[in-house]
């Protein structure tokens, strides 16, 4: 289990990756600059098969001088011909966690997992079937897990929405809770003009206690990181209990009883106070 080590520190509790493709490293610094905490660049989907190599080879160069976020690098699944030559090229990069596509289970995050530094986070994209089936296994032998909600439709063969992805989702958040790990990082939203619905997206991750959500374009990082802050009624009453018990005693605030589980309610709302800047 890997819950609670040093990565989790550099993972950081909360979390909103932004995906840039390998194949443009020109970008890789005005990513990093964005305000995303972290950047993926991305060996995989962001790449076609022929521009592979090339990205691949790339990504040494573009990764010079790189500062102001964490960096992560979405390699190609195992069952791919670019798997191990992906592998092979993180070899030597500043890099902070790697990010493996379609995880379904332990041998292959083991595999993966012995080829890596010790500093690097394994970071299992869970995004199929038996991924979700295996949900517990898989926190149990990764450092994170992300939900890969686009291609986790395409093999279940349902509609893109809330109501599709809520097992898939509370799996992945309830096999985090009990492994001990960081809460999981929500799927991408593909509309990039529509902050609404980065907002609304985010949201709905946050209530069902995710940790972050991952995006794909600058413009989606404001309204998903507002929508991951408390408001300012919820940090008034959070700072309102936390005073009101530091003696650890039960007491009433505003005709609410508070005890153990509201206290570290109100602990992790103030928390998430700083999210949004």
């Amino acid at each position: 289990m890997t819950g609670g080590t040093k990565k989790d520190d550099s993972l950081g509790r909360y979390s909103f990756p932004l995906f840039v493709p390998a194949t443009r490293p020109e970008r890789f610094a005005k990513a990093a600059a964005s305000g995303a905490d972290t950047i993926i660049i991305d060996l995989e989907d962001a790449v076609g098969a022929a521009d592979k190599e090339a990205a691949r080879s790339g990504l040494s160069d573009g990764m010079v001088g790189l500062s102001g976020a964490s960096v992560w690098i979405r390699i190609n699944g195992v069952s791919t011909p670019w798997h191990k030559g992906d592998l092979e090229a993180l070899n030597g990069l500043p890099i902070q966690g790697v990010m493996v596509p379609k995880a379904e289970g332990a041998d292959m995050l083991s595999a993966i997992r012995s080829t890596l530094p010790d500093h690097v986070a394994l970071i299992a994209l869970v995004e199929t079937a038996a991924g979700i089936h295996k949900a517990t296994e898989i926190a149990a032998h990764s450092d994170r897990m992300a939900f890969g909600s686009v291609d986790y439709a395409l093999d279940m063969n349902c509609a893109s929405t809330r109501e599709a992805f809520l097992f898939a989702r509370s799996a992945l958040a309830l096999a985090a809770r009990v492994s001990g790990q960081l809460a999981p990082l929500d799927g991408v939203t593909t509309k990039t003009d529509d902050p609404d619905l980065v907002a609304a997206d985010a949201e709905h991750a946050l209530a069902l206690g995710f940790g972050g959500k991952m995006l794909i374009h600058p413009r989606q990082l404001d309204p998903a990181k507002r929508a991951f802050a408390p408001s300012e009624a919820d940090i008034i009453w959070a700072r309102k209990v936390v005073d009101s018990t530091k003696d650890g005693t039960a007491v009433a605030v505003d005709g609410e009883m508070i005890d153990a589980p509201v206290l570290e309610r109100a602990r992790g709302i103030l928390e998430r106070q700083g999210v949004a800047s």
